[in-house]
């Protein structure tokens, strides 16, 4: 995906286009006006007078609503221009508005032709940045003064509606305005572009399903306003905290959507462009991340993924029951059966993170309701955990894809076909037990223990699970520990060999409390060693291992939330030092993006390029990379829930000074939260 792209949005319904506003797709530009997993326009191109326009300024007041000052022409500073036009753009109740104005800058009258290139290639998302002949009939109608856009296959029917505020001459491929402005005048005319997904009757399918009113831009504003209000405020002295904090903020409410399952709550959306859906994995760590800053998330996120729990045995979407799913989506592929998100459950370490998360909200929060209204959904997990995660019955949890035609191989958080290696790069055959998979499970059980003496009235069953945990750790602590290394297996291949690389997977064990404390201190000094730690954070693989690649999504590149997690398990384990180098080197690096948490940057060492690079294709704003903001900052202040209570034993480095997190909300009301930075060990 292009950098430089601008966006608008809300939730899961989206625009991306060039700088001067323009849509013009192609497989190397992945543009357009997407939602329900389509892309709806592929073109909006505006001239004037026959001229493309370019940008003197983009004006970005919220995540919904952007402004574009435009010129015709190439912009210099030694003509004066004669008009200008300002496009202003927003998602708006489900709508995409722009409101075109066209200026005249000269004395007397002139007669612009204002020209709208419109077309829609319906392509799914996910093969947005492929080429694609459209298997189904793209069709245009001009009607009632505006213009439709369609494609259908057999039943299967999607359509983009156009209108406009001012008359146009409207042709099957766009929208032509001829207008006279007086001088030093002004002629505006509003776009509205409706997504249409439609059933076998002509309605949307979303009509009856979603029965709120539209919420009006101001409704938008004021809703951001209160979100932005009752979030913890946060001042620190050095200035990228606060920028960062403020910039996750408004792109933590900009993915914030309503599945039509439950519409009157929110869950955030993955991110743009390429996951903005209902998913397992980066919902429920984005949730538990964001726990002290919106706990409400985790409710919809609980809620919509224990709707759709596996229930049945389903090869082609690897369903099992008491799966949590990997996503979901609603594109063409979907509805055809050519790809199998509907659900599609492709992953083994979302089903224990789910009671990792019910039970963390709880301790948030004190809501014992939504843990008993949970109850069957949590047990279901845990038996999954058991019942078919351990594929060959030897206590571990590992993966196997049913779905050998389209599923990924790999079937954790790093899912590149190549991400699970040994040192040498030769890759290990299925089924795999990945470390980080047995530190969820193994947490996942004594959560459930907790769940099930506190609020399920079942302390038999709470008693075996701690059993079941303990026996875990046991053989996990025999089997995965590499004692000349002196760091914990990336996997076990299938005959239980251990899978040598030294990868960032095993600071999620110390988050999951699986490491022994005696073997703690060596994780910590592996994972910032020169070989992980980058500079900026650690690397998703280390230095020195045959498939190490910086620029390799899950072989080298540093993932923000991967970090925050192995910080947040580092604090736990007492590491407070370590755990502030990577967080002050991850908000660091977050500078460089304009505060704006990147999914992903390159795995180079800081001294080679002293500033991080962009990771090419990352999602931008990205759910997870977000919420890493939140729980790194809970790391540096070491904040955790205790009955009534919150814990707190900051511990900042020098550099961050003083840090106040005021009004952090939970079941123990509102309470401050201040830190100091300390000082560098080597005097610095």
């Amino acid at each position: 995906m292009k950098s430089n792209l601008v966006r608008v949005l809300d939730g899961n319904i989206f625009v991306l286009s060039e700088n001067n506003g323009d849509i013009e797709a192609a497989v190397a530009n992945v543009c357009g006006f997407f939602d329900f997993d389509t892309r709806f326009l592929s073109l909006w191109r505006l001239r004037l007078n026959g001229d493309r326009l370019n940008p003197l300024s983009i004006a970005e007041r919220d995540y919904f609503t952007l402004r574009f000052f435009l010129v015709p022409g190439e912009p210099t500073h030694y003509v004066d221009a004669k008009a200008s036009v300002i496009r202003e753009r927003s998602i708006t109740g489900g709508v995409f508005e722009e409101r075109l104005t066209v200026l005249n800058h000269d004395r007397g009258p002139v007669d612009f032709t204002v020209r709208l290139d419109v077309a829609s290639d319906f392509s799914p998302i996910s093969l947005v940045g492929a080429e694609r002949e459209p298997v189904g009939q793209l069709y245009r109608r001009v009607e009632d003064g505006g213009l439709r856009l369609g494609y259908r296959r057999e039943k299967f029917q999607r359509e983009t509606v156009i209108s406009t505020s001012e008359p146009a001459a409207v042709d099957e491929d766009g929208l032509t305005y001829t207008v006279q402005v007086e001088g030093n005048g002004e002629w505006t005319t509003t776009l509205r572009v409706r997504a249409l997904v439609l059933r076998p009757d002509g309605r949307d399918v979303r009509e009856q399903l979603d029965r709120r009113p539209r919420r009006t831009t101001a409704e938008q504003r004021e809703d951001l306003a209160d979100w932005l209000a009752r979030a913890p405020q946060l001042s620190c002295d050095w200035d990228a905290v606060t920028t960062t904090y403020q910039r996750s903020l408004v792109d933590l409410a900009a993915l914030r959507y309503s599945p039509l399952t439950l519409p009157d709550e929110t869950m955030p959306a993955a991110g743009l462009p390429w996951v903005a859906t209902i998913t397992g994995r980066d919902s429920i760590l984005t949730s538990f991340q964001a726990l002290p800053i919106a706990s409400e998330l985790a409710v919809a996120t609980l809620r919509m993924l224990g709707i759709d729990q596996g229930a049945v045995l389903d090869d082609f979407r690897d369903e099992e029951p008491g799966k949590i799913l990997r996503e979901f989506r609603y594109s063409e592929m979907v509805a055809f059966e050519e790809r199998p998100e509907s659900p599609y459950y492709g992953s083994a370490d979302v089903t224990p993170l789910y009671v990792v998360l019910l039970d963390e909200y709880e301790r948030w929060t004190g809501d014992a309701a939504l843990v008993r209204e949970l109850e069957e959904e949590a047990r279901a997990a845990l038996n999954w955990i058991d019942q078919y995660g351990d594929i060959l019955g030897d206590g571990y949890v590992r993966y196997r894809r049913r779905n050998t035609r389209t599923g990924p191989e790999n079937q954790g958080w790093k899912d590149s076909p190549a991400a699970i290696c040994y040192a040498d790069g030769r890759l290990p055959e299925p089924p795999r037990a990945t470390c980080e998979l047995q530190g969820y499970a193994y947490d996942a059980k004594l959560r459930g223990a907790r769940l099930a003496r506190e609020f399920w009235g079942d302390p038999a069953y709470g008693e075996r699970l701690e059993r079941e945990a303990a026996a875990l750790r046991e053989r996990f602590e025999r089997d995965f520990w590499i004692a000349d290394r002196g760091y914990y297996a990336l996997a076990l291949d299938a005959d239980g060999r251990q899978v040598d690389a030294l990868a960032s997977n095993m600071g999620h064990l110390l988050w999951s409390g699986i490491v022994d404390e005696s073997r703690a201190a060596q994780v910590a000094a592996h994972l910032l060693g020169p070989r992980l730690f980058s500079g900026w954070g650690v690397r998703t693989l280390a230095e020195g291992q045959a498939r190490y690649n910086p620029l390799g999504s899950h072989v080298g590149a540093v993932w923000p939330f991967d970090n925050a997690l192995i910080a947040w398990g580092l604090r736990q384990y007492g590491f407070a030092e370590e755990a502030g180098r990577i967080a002050e080197g991850i908000i660091d690096a977050a500078r460089h993006f304009h505060g704006r948490m990147p999914e992903a940057f390159a795995g180079y060492p800081r001294e080679l390029t002293r500033y991080p690079v962009r990771y090419p294709t990352a999602n931008s704003p990205q759910a997870l990379a977000t919420g890493a903001t939140f729980l790194l900052l809970r790391a540096l202040l070491g904040l955790d829930p205790a009955g009534e209570h919150l814990m707190m034993v900051p511990r900042v480095p020098a550099r961050f000074g003083r840090v106040e997190l005021l009004d952090v909300r939970g079941r123990w009301g509102q309470i401050d939260v201040i830190g100091s930075g300390l000082a560098r060990l080597d005097g610095g």
